[in-house]
């Protein structure tokens, strides 16, 4: 027992406080607080943002951070411990460079932001966001510059920030094997799209029925409503505020049945992960996920390799034809199956199939390494936007809702994010082909019992929090470090045995 941490922890609780408070108000404001409130409630958000930095960069915890590096207090605190004050010295790393005054400022930018995003998306007008959109990436290069080092660029910093596994040079080798890959399998696929019909999905479907029937499945996943709820957003998303109060969002559209059914299937792939981090843990700089490239892994994992699986539905579709009876009385099981695989470029990543998914994450990394390289004329990223649809989709954008403006992620500054999906879907792949190795999931699916697969994540990644990173965690399931084999194959198997390939 270490009584230097002791003396730190009072620290981390009450900053954690204020991290959370912050956290609350995000939540609002995505979900039920009222338009004019934005403005307002940064100044709110701003406070908080301040006061969050004050409990962290001060002369105290300084000396104590100094302290407990030395070798004879490393000896004294347990691996727990170690954890935190390794994640404390990154969080301390990020805040101490950043000036109070720009660092408050900030955060009451986004909030603001993100409502001028939510109109202009509304809009279909990038201008209305564009002049927030520069003030956020004049920051994020401002505050990436305070750490950059000696021959790193700044959007590597920014890609740290989220996934301490892979830079530049590694993501740069992971999409161009996506490229040779994956591009040509899309074209064979495309040429093919019409032999799947998939119109049932795009009929009426009552928007309360959606409701209810996704809350079953939320539930059935293994969400616990005891400790989560379900809301609604303009963008779904998932927030913790501890582990025994997570809580998702959906988003329902009335003539697309998928998109409601596969959003919280991803949401409740985040929220386990949450629910599931050790009771130790919570509360803690660690108590979150080892990286959102792990977490995307986990989202995307449910998502669309097991959600997207015949023997997932096998329990479920009879439920799904008697809510929907007049949509799907004719349609057959297979015929759904083959409905929610079928692959062809649309022009939003939320509902973009697996064999397309990739390249809209490759156009947003193009993009943003672009603007902090200075390349990029923000005024003019919606023409970037199309013309990189059209070079990797094949298809461009009508207007700025279905371009630039389609994801919330920029509005609060999260540049460096977007690869985490593609990391996440790879990863997903490779633990998958573990879980295979160690149980037979396709029987457990067709039974309805999903607690085996929640119970290996859970032991094998979700408990540990942020104690490890990815590929730590990776060696520890399945021997090896990050391997995207594991991804491409998956795809060609699947797809080549869809469309007959």
């Amino acid at each position: 027992m270490s009584k230097t941490f002791d003396t730190l922890k009072p620290y981390l609780d009450k900053a954690m406080a204020f991290a959370t408070a912050r956290n609350l108000f995000e939540w609002d404001d995505q979900t039920i607080a009222p338009y004019e409130a934005a403005e307002y409630t940064s100044k709110v958000v701003g406070i908080l943002s301040d006061e969050y930095m004050k409990c962290l960069i001060n002369d105290d915890v300084r000396k104590l951070i100094k302290k407990l590096k030395e070798d004879k207090e490393q000896e004294e605190l347990t691996d727990k411990e170690k954890a935190i004050i390794k994640e404390l010295c990154k969080t301390y790393e990020q805040l101490e460079s950043i000036p109070p005054e720009e660092y408050r400022a900030f955060n009451e930018l986004t909030l603001v932001a993100n409502r001028a995003w939510t109109k202009a998306k509304k809009d279909k007008d990038y201008e209305h966001f564009a002049p927030y959109l520069k003030k956020i990436i004049e920051y994020k290069k401002k505050f990436a510059g305070y750490r950059v080092k000696k021959g790193q660029e700044l959007y590597e910093v920014l890609l740290g920030d989220f996934e301490e596994c892979f830079g530049i040079k590694d993501l740069d080798i992971f999409f161009d094997k996506i490229k040779k890959e994956i591009v040509p399998l899309l074209k064979q696929v495309a040429n093919k799209s019409d032999t799947i019909d998939k119109n049932y999905n795009f009929l009426k479907y009552d928007l309360d029925k959606q409701r209810e029937f996704n809350r079953f499945l939320c539930g059935y996943l293994g969400f616990d409503f005891n400790r989560g709820v379900i809301a609604e957003s303009a963008h779904p998303f998932t927030l913790n505020l501890h582990n025994h109060d997570v809580r998702i969002t959906n988003k329902y559209i009335e003539n697309n049945l998928e998109s409601a059914m596969f959003s919280v299937i991803h949401e409740t792939g985040h929220a386990l992960y949450e629910m599931n981090i050790d009771d130790s843990l919570t509360q803690t700089p660690v108590g979150t996920g080892a990286s959102m490239g792990m977490h995307e892994s986990q989202s995307r994992l449910y998502e669309n390799i097991i959600g997207r699986s015949k023997a997932f539905w096998i329990p479920l579709y009879d439920k799904l034809v008697e809510t929907y009876p007049e949509n799907l009385k004719n349609i057959s099981l297979d015929d759904f199956i083959r409905g929610v695989n079928k692959a062809e470029p649309g022009l939003i990543r939320t509902e973009a199939d697996e064999l397309s998914y990739p390249l809209h994450i490759i156009i947003r990394y193009e993009i943003e390494k672009m603007i902090f390289s200075g390349e990029a004329d923000i005024d003019k990223l919606p023409e970037l936007w199309n013309s990189k649809c059209q070079e990797y989709l094949g298809i461009t954008p009508e207007n700025d809702a279905e371009g630039i403006l389609q994801d919330i992620h920029w509005s609060f500054g999260e540049f460096g994010y977007f690869p985490s999906y593609a990391i996440g879907s790879a990863v997903a792949s490779q633990i998958y082909a573990k879980i295979v190795e160690v149980m037979p999931v396709e029987d457990y699916l067709k039974e309805g019992n999903l607690t085996p697969i929640r119970e290996f994540l859970r032991d094998s990644i979700h408990k540990y929090g942020a104690t490890k990173n990815t590929n730590q965690i990776l060696m520890d399931i399945t021997q090896e470090e990050f391997n995207a084999d594991y991804y491409v194959n998956y795809l060609k198997d699947k797809y080549e045995k869809l469309y007959n390939l």
